[in-house]
């Protein structure tokens, strides 16, 4: 017990004791703790002395409220007419009165008795309250056994902003003593039936999910080079729909004339349009299994295109290269080119594309010799096409190394021209990997991919070490990636003489696209393995698995039919790229985890 002999005052809404001692007032607290603090901090409830150790006497406060109603009173005056004396117990008393709200509530330094209107106000607003908590209860009831009603939709739909990454918490999984985090809101949504297929995380991200609506300007009146009478092939995937690069090559006396046409998407997105900011806050296409969403309006594409019309405008990049794959000149400029478009599959067949393989080839081989890594792991493509989950295997078609390569010089060409005559550019780098790992099969490779160096976009050249190449830079997907659009808009300012984006510009620029295109990045990752998983649920699996790495007793493998890597028990000593079968066992779908087991 303290004793007290100062005065009673409340701070932070509990009672403590008072002393002035030089212009501030020392406060005692329940507890025994001291502080100082200034006077205005506190509410004076009575000069003392007074000790923490109060019992608020039995009091008249009915009779009290009905000699003040809708009148203000100091805390004095309340504490006579209810406690019938001005005592540390009976100030005490009136100011918890005040404090509870009902029939009296504080209003600045005095206490208001509330009319009888607020009363049946007050009442009528607890009734309410106590009919939703009990309408609350029964619903957790339901919920908990697994029965929603449909009087449960308004609460479900707070889960379900929970667990697109709308908001931060749920009442309702706060009362079922659940985690409130997007992973246990989407658990809880399948355990109830709610949700079987949908697919949360490009919201969780923050990502826009429809196609920008934006009116697209008509192409430009300008010069154009003609290369309508040469051929020209877009070699994609089956099912492509945003084509934006075609090649050509030919031999010629001391190596080979390389043509990479690249949709003019500069022409028709100028810096600071507003298709172009658009684009940045996109940062790239997003490509989920159940569709595409563009960065830029779909009617870019419609007119941009490679070989979506008879004749396509392009931006070309032409090259000549030694046959020891050395680049000797190039020339970029925008042209009219006629489009034959391929996929992978096709391209193998086509005897026009033979001089592109062979200046692949010499190009690969000067990349190697200057320390560029290949990595070839396992890839499939994932696609939802109605209620069926589609796992196609993307076979290694040799034309797919002459694409990339061709691809690469024109990168290369690019970043080139660019130092040469001094236009900023967002380059392409990486450092060399922390180490070379030596072996073979997908071990090695799976083992190499952990040590690299992840690749940065720079305002800055500087080598690309992954790549083999003293200066790169994307610019053959501007339909589908935003700083190879940028790029291009350089590239056009360059040619026709304009002032073109500052350094500075271009630097802003490559850190906002990134950030955004990371996000892309997780969501088209996440999103492939969701679908995996519910393909996995559907029709189970049992299939070859390669071992790339071991951890204790258990096992990395990778599926290359599903595009997998699993962690798996080893019941026996396995060698490193050792295949053997493996089964589904089950997934956690919030998680995106799933589990396998050794056949």
């Amino acid at each position: 017990m303290l004793r007290g002999v100062a005065a009673l005052v409340v701070y932070k809404g509990k009672p403590a004791l008072a002393e002035e001692k030089g212009g501030r007032l020392e406060l005692t607290l329940e507890g025994g703790a001291r502080l100082r603090v200034r006077p205005k901090d506190v509410l004076f409830l009575h000069p003392g002395p007074a000790s923490l150790d109060l019992k608020v006497p039995e009091g008249e406060e009915e009779a009290a409220w009905e000699l003040l109603e809708g009148q203000t009173v100091s805390l004095r005056e309340l504490a006579e007419l209810v406690y019938g004396a001005y005592t540390p117990e009976a100030a005490l008393g009136a100011y918890l009165l005040a404090q509870k709200g009902e029939r009296f509530v504080l209003e600045g330094e005095g206490v208001r008795a509330r009319t009888r209107e607020e009363l049946r106000a007050l009442e009528e607003a607890e009734r309410k309250r106590a009919e939703r908590e009990r309408a609350f209860q029964e619903a957790l009831k339901r919920l908990k056994e697994g029965s929603p009603a449909p009087e449960d939709r308004p609460l479900l739909a707070e889960v379900e902003a929970l667990a697109r990454g709308e908001r931060k918490e749920s009442p309702v999984l706060r009362a079922l003593s659940l985690p409130e985090t997007p992973e246990a809101a989407h658990a809880f949504l399948l355990r109830l039936g709610l949700w079987q297929r949908e697919n949360p995380h490009p919201r969780r991200l923050g990502l826009p999910l429809q196609p920008p609506d934006l009116p697209v300007p008509p192409l430009p009146e300008e010069d154009r080079v003609d290369l309508t009478h040469l051929p020209a092939f877009a070699i994609d995937d089956e099912g492509s729909q945003d084509p934006d690069d075609a090649v050509f090559a030919e031999k010629v006396e001391g190596g080979f004339r390389l043509f990479v046409h690249v949709a003019d998407v500069a022409a028709l997105v100028p810096p600071k349009s507003p298709l172009d900011e658009e684009a940045l806050r996109r940062g790239a296409n997003l490509y989920l299994p159940e569709g595409t969403v563009p960065m830029l309006p779909p009617a870019v594409t419609e007119a941009l295109g490679l070989g979506l019309r008879e004749v396509s405008p392009a931006l070309t990049f032409e090259l000549w290269v030694s046959e020891e794959g050395e680049l000797l000149e190039e020339r970029v400029y925008p042209s009219w080119v006629r489009v034959t478009r391929l996929t992978y599959r096709e391209a193998l067949g086509v005897e026009a594309l033979r001089p592109l393989e062979a200046l692949a080839e010499a190009f690969r081989a000067k990349r190697l010799a200057a320390g560029a890594l290949e990595i070839a792991l396992p890839e499939v493509k994932v696609r939802v096409e109605g209620e069926e989950v589609r796992i196609t295997p993307l076979p290694p078609y040799p034309s797919r190394v002459w694409v990339r390569e061709a691809m690469l010089l024109a990168g290369y060409a690019a970043a080139h021209l660019a130092v040469r005559e001094g236009l900023p550019f967002p380059f392409a780098t990486q450092e060399a990997p922390a180490r070379r790992v030596e072996g073979e099969g997908l071990a090695a490779m799976w083992e190499q991919r952990k040590a690299l160096r992840r690749a940065q976009l720079k305002a800055v050249p500087a080598p690309h070490k992954g790549l083999g190449l003293p200066l790169y830079a994307q610019v053959t997907s501007p339909l589908r990636r935003y700083l190879d659009l940028v790029a291009h808009q350089q590239l056009r300012a360059w040619l026709k003489g304009e002032r073109p984006l500052s350094q500075a510009e271009v630097l802003e620029r490559v850190g906002a696209a990134e950030a955004v295109a990371d996000l892309v990045r997780e969501a088209e990752r996440k999103s492939k393995l969701h679908w995996t998983l519910l393909h996995l649920e559907a029709k189970g699996y049992e299939g070859p698995g390669v071992l790339v790495e071991r951890r204790g007793g258990q096992g990395v493998f990778l599926l290359p039919e599903l595009g997998l890597s699993a962690q798996v028990a080893l019941s026996q000593a396995l060698p490193l790229n050792a295949e053997v079968r493996l089964r589904f066992l089950e997934a956690d779908l919030p998680a995106l985890e799933a589990r396998f087991a050794l056949v």
